[in-house]
């Protein structure tokens, strides 16, 4: 049987039930903090590039590293926090994310800002389904716990958004290792704040903690997106150092899936899967990451870039973003209750999908309206999206197996978000690449190398000079502007198939007592194992105490099936 070991106790102790709603704001201040350094320092590469000279692959590294090992360290942490306290983890995370902070600060190379990155990975990657799962355990009524889940969401889509804005600013106006330095004095407070507000939640504690298992499911997530990865960078998908790590990772995930099937305490219980709501709840949120991600940074790109738009700019252009995101997370809730996850996801993909296409119409010169429209349509339909997938996965997992699904959910966050920036921005180098073949007066040599980036192109056409750098530079910026069409497109794709999977979700809310909550988790998979159903599908199967309650009439927001 699930166990909140002092969720509870601790919130009655501390002055009722109300202060969930506290716990709530420290939850989403984490959240924010980690969603802020996922995005944070895009604004800040150019500036980056310039001091720190890396090299395109160590500079793509910079980028990925944080989301990357965070992905792979989610399972991990989150399975960890149901074993020896989610709250425990959380605390430890925010230690080791302040102090990598320091690190990545005052990086004087790019091997140690990687490094930095890296460890604020894994502190990210103890923070995040730590966050989930505690606001799992603390609102166990499915309609509280919607509007909890969007002002969490709403929460990360501020961060993420608002990232771009706070370090085009303090890049502008101190250096880019101020993106950092921000994190360590919101740390210092959420510490000892978390500390003393937070309740400690575990699961059900049988059995031993499969370490062998979480290591395989870590190595297992980093092979599968380094793969990935090393494809978007534009090295060959049948070379060694592409197919090795994507072999590998996928033979150990295979590998982790069958010892969970076989474990009788597993760290994930794998009947999750044969929820449809679950597994498809999973696979839109990577569908919905895989685009925003990749996109945001190719908008930034083409901001400061191709409209040289200072990071400020760049930033307060994105804000139209930030404020549709915050209202699409603030009328979730009741959205979900009115329309149910299959459409509020389905016609959130359809929204984004058509703001992609609207943005298609960006060109060479800057046109303010129609970026602001597409942004804020971008942002609204993104986070309906990510909402009701994000809802619809938590409330089918059993209650004792919340840290294991929140991992599973960030982890499906942040692969999509790796993977998002590898895959569109091979479509994007696939399609900037050959514009810069054959430009009249530039050597073969200086084509070559401007075919790796705008940037590059512009400091080659600043060698250059002359007739043959104005041509090189307007040929780039043509370039830039086809591959950022063609990217757009594929982008759309995605999110209009994302669409057809939301299809496989519930039609409605069902706002009925959690199962767990009535019966205790372990009652709850026989029937739905018997049944072949979801968790809400064998409810009436189910045997309850013989006791007859009130029937109350039909409101507004509660649905029946």
């Amino acid at each position: 049987m699930s166990v909140t070991t002092t969720a509870g106790a601790r919130l009655r102790a501390t002055g009722g039930g109300a202060n969930r709603w506290v716990v709530l704001v420290v939850l989403c201040v984490s959240l924010l903090l980690v969603a802020l350094d996922a995005t944070v320092l895009h604004v800040a590469v150019p500036a980056v590039t310039e001091d720190l000279r890396p090299s395109s692959t160590a500079l793509l590294w910079i980028v990925d590293a944080y989301p990357l090992v965070c992905a792979s360290l989610l399972i991990l942490f989150g399975t960890l926090g149901d074993r020896v306290g989610r709250r425990r983890v959380l605390l430890a995370g925010y230690g080791l994310f302040g102090a990598a902070s320091a690190v990545a600060a005052f990086a004087d190379t790019p091997a140690v800002l990687i490094a930095a990155r890296a460890l604020l990975g894994v502190g990210g990657a103890m923070i995040m389904p730590a966050t989930l799962s505690i606001l799992r355990a603390v609102f166990p009524d499915r309609r509280e716990r919607a509007t909890a889940i969007g002002i969490w969401t709403a929460v990360a889509a501020v961060g993420a958004a608002t990232g771009p804005v706070l370090g085009g600013f303090l890049v502008e106006h101190f250096w880019w290792g101020s993106v950092f330095l921000i994190n360590i004095p919101l740390m210092a407070l959420i510490l000892p704040l978390g500390r003393w507000l937070l309740p400690e939640s575990k699961g059900s504690g049988n059995g031993p903690w499969d370490v062998l298992g979480a290591l395989m499911a870590a190595a297992g997530v980093l092979g599968v997106v380094l793969g990935v990865k090393r494809a978007g960078a534009g090295g060959s998908v049948l070379s060694v150092e592409t197919t090795a790590p994507l072999l590998l990772g996928a033979a150990l995930l295979v590998l982790f899936v069958r010892r969970q099937k076989h474990r009788a305490h597993p760290l994930i219980d794998m009947r999750m899967f044969a929820r449809a709501a679950f597994t498809t709840s999973v696979g839109c949120i990577v569908l919905a990451m895989l685009a925003l991600v990749g996109l945001e940074l190719i908008a930034v790109q083409y901001l400061q870039l191709v409209l040289e738009l200072t990071p400020l700019e760049t930033g307060l252009r994105l804000l139209p973003l930030t404020f549709a995101a915050m209202a699409a997370g603030a009328t979730g809730s009741y959205t979900l209750r009115r329309v149910g996850p299959r459409r509020m996801v389905g016609w959130g993909f359809v929204l984004t999908a058509g703001a992609v296409l609207l943005l298609l119409l960006m060109g060479q010169h800057d046109r303010p309206l129609l970026l602001t429209v597409g942004f804020v349509l971008l942002g609204f339909g993104l986070q309906t999206t990510l909402f009701g997938a994000y809802e619809s996965m938590l409330s089918e997992a059993p209650a004792h197996s919340a840290g294991g699904a929140a991992a599973i959910g960030e982890t499906s966050y942040q692969l999509g978000a790796g993977m998002g920036i590898a895959l569109l921005g091979s479509v994007m180098n696939a399609a900037y690449a050959p514009g810069l073949a054959q430009v009249p007066g530039v050597p073969a040599p200086a084509g070559s190398a401007a075919a790796n980036s705008l940037g590059e192109a512009y400091q080659v056409a600043d060698r250059l000079g002359g007739p043959a750098g104005e041509a090189l530079r307007t040929a780039a910026r043509h370039a830039f502007v086809h591959g950022l069409h063609v990217t757009l497109a594929v982008s759309a794709g995605l999110l209009l198939l994302g669409a057809l999977m939301a299809a496989r979700l519930p039609r409605v809310m069902d706002c009925r007592p959690d199962l767990d909550a009535r019966l205790g988790a372990a009652d709850s998979w026989p029937e739905e194992r018997a049944e072949g159903g979801t968790a809400t599908d064998a409810v009436p199967a189910v045997r309850v105490p013989a006791r007859r309650e009130p029937v109350e009439p039909a409101r507004s927001g509660r649905t029946t099936r």
